[in-house]
């Protein structure tokens, strides 16, 4: 996202996501999807966790499979581009990308994802961006990321399309990848990690800027969160707040999206006395995997249950890290953490 010398405070605005900004909180309910023990059914949520003080929820049904999942409900980032950014004043960069988000609309849940034929300055913006953060994922990503890159086999000169991605995850973590056109909702986001789906972007960043983006785009899901979600200790921690949120209430759904926040995309791990970034905003930023390396930074235990501090995504790097001891650890917490809200469901 950036480089070590441009783009200064631009630190994996991709990660912005799915956790959206704070004007993403005036979007109205959407259903989400339940699970329950002995199988999927269509349940009305009451409450998630423990009960809120003056929380008047609307009962909503929560639909029973990724089929019922509404992936259209774009609360940013599609085509119609802000004023500052990169590809504002492109129209041929706005339009492909209008076209890209058609085809995510329009595809349905286990039917194969279409492949692009990437132009020119989009296989080089993608060839920049790898070879930069090529240079540092030696030193600062974690061992299990390291692996799956391996696998993977990313190559400058290819641009991976997501059916092949999607398959390589279903061989390993049983992980699905299904196509959006721009930064979802975060209650559907959420709600389709619970059945282990990943709904990702396929388009590229604009090339006047290959270290940067505002936005998820294909750079950072391909680079970012593929690799480490062929892990199952680490896919099962990211079902894990996917499976709390089917019965979360809206206020809830802004801490689980922070609890997302911190793991997802800005946590990091401890490995051998050191600390190796797993999260896709570390991964896909040049700039902000060597400030967590060496920068002035906080790094804490984390603490789902805890109160999350403030997502940082436009005044510069991330000032503090959540910690992991493993993914191992991790699935376990978050494993814990999710049961408070699946239990809460089943007594109520």
């Amino acid at each position: 996202m950036v480089t070590s010398t441009g783009a200064k405070r631009a630190r994996g605005g991709a990660a912005q996501m799915r956790a959206t900004s704070h004007t993403t909180r005036r979007a109205a309910r959407r259903p989400g999807l339940g699970l329950a023990a002995g199988g999927p059914r269509r349940v009305v949520v009451r409450r998630a966790a423990p009960p809120l003080e003056n929380d008047q929820e609307v009962a909503r049904q929560i639909p029973k499979s990724i089929h019922d999942i509404d992936n259209g409900k774009i609360l940013g980032f599609d085509a119609n581009l802000s004023e500052d950014h990169p590809g504002f004043h492109d129209e041929d960069y706005k339009q492909r990308r209008s076209w890209i988000a058609s085809l995510a609309r329009d595809i349905v849940p286990g039917d194969p994802i279409p492949r692009l034929e990437y132009r020119p300055e989009e296989q080089e913006t993608w060839a920049k961006a790898l070879g930069e953060l090529e240079k540092l994922f030696p030193t600062h990503a974690c061992k299990e990321f390291l692996d799956a890159v391996d696998r993977l086999d990313f190559r400058p000169d290819v641009v991976p399309q997501l059916q092949d991605v999607h398959e390589v995850l279903q061989e390993t973590s049983g992980f699905a990848i299904r196509p959006v056109a721009g930064l979802l909702h975060p209650r559907d986001f959420l709600n389709g990690l619970a059945f282990k789906t990943f709904h990702s972007t396929q388009y590229m960043r604009h090339f006047s800027q290959p270290m940067y983006t505002p936005e998820p785009d294909l750079i950072h899901e391909i680079i970012g969160h593929i690799p480490m979600l062929t892990n199952k200790y680490y896919a099962d921690m990211v079902q894990q707040i996917g499976l709390a949120s089917l019965y979360a209430t809206d206020k809830e759904i802004w801490h689980l999206t922070k609890v997302y926040w911190y793991t997802v995309e800005f946590g990091v791990v401890m490995e051998e006395e050191e600390v190796k970034a797993f999260g896709a905003g570390i991964l896909s930023s040049y700039g902000e995997l060597d400030h967590m390396k060496t920068g002035d930074r906080e790094l804490a235990p984390l603490d789902p249950w805890a109160k999350q501090p403030k997502m940082s995504y436009k005044d510069g790097f991330q000032k503090k890290y959540f910690v992991l001891s493993s993914f191992e650890e991790g699935s376990e917490l978050l494993r814990r953490y999710s049961k408070q809200y699946i239990d809460r469901e089943h007594q109520g």
